[in-house]
């Protein structure tokens, strides 16, 4: 179905037409691959107007189902049946870009489509009665933009220059052109697996608009919260190989799969007690075998027959303790760097405390890894001083993370000769430690290169923080992570007592984690701002505000006298303190919001919370109410005159 080299498949399927509010329906779908059954016979269908976020944990399938959808693998029992004629459009993972071809003759290919219906009109004959009918079709995909569209989406996208071969592109560099092709083309259906990966904050904020005035229906994976938040209006989750439908996007499936799984957990309580009663009265044997008493045996039986719902293990990240850090931690003293001829930044001066929790952002390329390998010591900067205590221990997650060798067994990629990781004063065996990080005992002695994509995700997590340290520098730590995953790592991240900085375009993970944003700005500038990244943004977004222009006075009248100027109203020294303590108590309401949702997307809340559920939504709503009255107050404060 797709040609060699394309990442984006698109394809017009000739199967039998579906319901008219339906774009594709997959029903009944089975699939077992290495001995694990990824699709029970399940179904999901697609309407016109969806856009569907598919969330669960790594190596439940969802890829795989994509795949499926696509084309390009087949289930082992079941359909998938789109509409007649849907224009289909598809990103994967692993793309399959053509290495002869230039960015432009890449990203072009995507609208092959369009290309093909303009160069069939431009050359149509001037009485040819197929004018109308060809250029409808070209309105409908709006052709007539096409280049416009491309170099708009090339510019936000950051993708590279447009004669470069895609065979000197990088990884990442790759992976941009390919969503910049598959956007392009305006199927009816958009399929992206992972569409923000290698993509900076302001890119994926483009994307987001994009995507929320897109005339077609999307079905999406990817582990950006904020991204599924924005532009989602359902999400399905795929767990046990059965999916799961919610209305509303990321924020609402939230709270209503915890309602789920404590209903789920109540039934199944009810049931064993159910079962633990009648199997008193089974082994009593009753005497009289009437009809009734066979009736209440076959029911028994019914329910002992049926299965337990099946609960998903959670990882439990351990991180080490950290050691005592002293009074200076890391001091940066007026740093500068510079890299190939280019400025990266300057005069930077920025002393880190106990506690800190520090995210690094800014576009691709701008420098932030190049800063954390001068805070740590790695890179010596081109100006200014870089102090280190004497206590400081790092602990660098690198952006590639680490090379695992494909035929060590788990235990030795942890275990680097010890059979103990060491917690403090205690210690933790090494098969232990793995099955924290949801290794069974018959994976652990596995071969590296037998593991799926998430359990290698997992197993870099459990070499990664096994090595301790009180100074904790994360280079997108979020990337390849199930959304489960990344609630467990934030929690712990938060909880953990040393100092934490974090390279990240992962919105949500920074608003959850940070108590302050070092931003890369225009012409080398790291600005500092407390608070998470929402803050820095409004901050950002007030001070590029431009100032009212004043209104002209209106022309003096010939007969009338000219009327005074009226004195405008100043703040009164009361509303001058309410605005002074207006920013703390926002701070305030928002930590009250991050502490609620914490509590939903707690993996243990059906357990802890599950009879408060009703209370706890109604404080998260009253409390976003509150947070946003005092930002409607502060915005009236702020433009009176002190």
């Amino acid at each position: 179905m797709n040609q060699a080299g394309v990442a984006l498949a698109q394809c017009r399927f000739t199967m039998p037409e579906t319901p008219p509010n339906s774009l594709l329906a997959a029903k009944d779908l089975k699939l077992t691959y290495d001995l694990q059954t990824v699709l029970k016979g399940t179904s999901l269908t697609i309407c016109e107007n969806d856009r569907v976020g598919l969330v669960g944990h790594n190596g439940s399938g969802k890829s795989t189902f994509l795949r499926i959808l696509s084309g390009q693998l087949a289930p082992d029992s079941g359909s998938v049946i789109p509409r007649n004629g849907l224009r289909l459009g598809y990103l994967p993972q692993e793309l399959e870009l053509n290495p002869e071809h230039t960015v432009e003759e890449s990203i072009r290919s995507g609208a092959r489509e369009v290309l093909g219906l303009i160069k069939e009109f431009e050359t149509l004959p001037a009485d040819s009665s197929r004018h109308e009918s060809i250029e409808q079709q070209i309105l409908a995909l709006d052709g007539w933009h096409l280049d416009q569209r491309i170099r708009t989406a090339m510019t936000h996208l950051r993708v590279p220059e447009k004669g470069r071969a895609v065979s000197d592109l990088s990884g990442g560099e790759q992976r941009r052109v390919a969503l910049c092709q598959a956007l392009i083309a305006r199927p009816e259906l958009l399929i992206l697996d992972e569409p923000t990966n290698h993509l900076d904050n302001e890119s994926i904020l483009w994307m987001v608009k994009f995507l929320e005035k897109y005339p077609g229906a999307l079905l999406l994976v990817t582990h950006d919260r904020y991204f599924l938040d924005r532009v989602t209006n359902r999400i399905v989750e795929l767990a046990n190989g059965l999916f799961y439908p919610y209305k509303g996007n990321y924020t609402r499936y939230l709270e209503a799969s915890a309602q789920r799984r404590t209903s789920e957990a109540i039934a199944e309580k009810r049931r064993q007690m159910f079962l633990r009663r009648e199997l008193e009265w089974v082994r009593r044997g009753p005497k009289a075998r009437t009809t009734k008493a066979k009736s209440r045996i076959d029911r028994f039986e019914a329910v002992a027959a049926q299965t337990a719902v099946e609960t998903e293990e959670t990882v439990n990240l351990l991180i080490p303790p950290p050691p005592a850090m002293g009074n200076r931690i890391v001091d940066l003293v007026n740093v500068g760097h510079a890299l190939g001829g280019r400025t990266l930044f300057q005069n930077l001066h920025f002393n880190f405390h106990a506690g800190m929790k520090i995210g690094i952002v800014g576009c691709n390329g701008a420098g932030k890894t190049t800063l954390l390998k001068v805070i740590m010591g790695q890179l010596a900067p081109n100006s200014g001083t870089v102090k280190i205590g004497q206590l400081i221990r790092f602990n660098y997650v690198d952006q590639t993370r680490l090379q695992l060798n494909p035929e060590h067994r788990l235990i030795e990629a942890v275990g680097d000769g010890s059979e103990f990781v060491i917690f403090g004063q205690k210690s933790l065996s090494l098969r232990g430690y793995l099955k924290q990080f949801l290794f069974s005992e018959d994976r652990i002695d596995t071969k590296i290169k037998l593991l799926s994509g998430g359990e290698r995700s997992r197993l870099l997590l459990a070499v990664i923080l096994k090595q301790g340290g009180n100074f904790l520098l994360l280079d997108e730590p979020t990337n390849d992570l199930d959304l489960n995953t990344l609630r467990v790592l934030e929690e712990a991240l938060a909880a953990f007592p040393g100092v934490i900085v974090a390279v990240s375009h992962d919105r949500y993970f920074l608003n959850r984690i940070c108590t302050g944003i070092l931003a890369f700005e225009a012409e080398s500038q790291v600005t500092y701002s407390v608070g998470n990244y929402d803050y820095y943004l409004e901050k950002r977004q007030r001070l590029e505000k431009p100032a009212d222009e004043p209104k002209p006075s209106p022309p003096n009248s010939f007969c009338k006298p000219t009327p005074s100027k009226e004195k405008r109203r100043k703040l009164s020294w009361k509303e001058s303190c309410e605005l002074e303590g207006m920013e703390a108590q926002i701070m305030e309401a928002e930590q009250e919001i991050e502490r609620l949702e914490a509590i939903f997307s707690s993996p243990d809340f059906h357990k802890e919370h599950g009879d408060r559920t009703k209370e706890l939504n109604q404080q998260l709503e009253a409390a976003r109410k509150r947070t946003a009255s005092l930002y409607a107050r502060w915005e009236e404060l702020e433009i009176i005159p002190k």
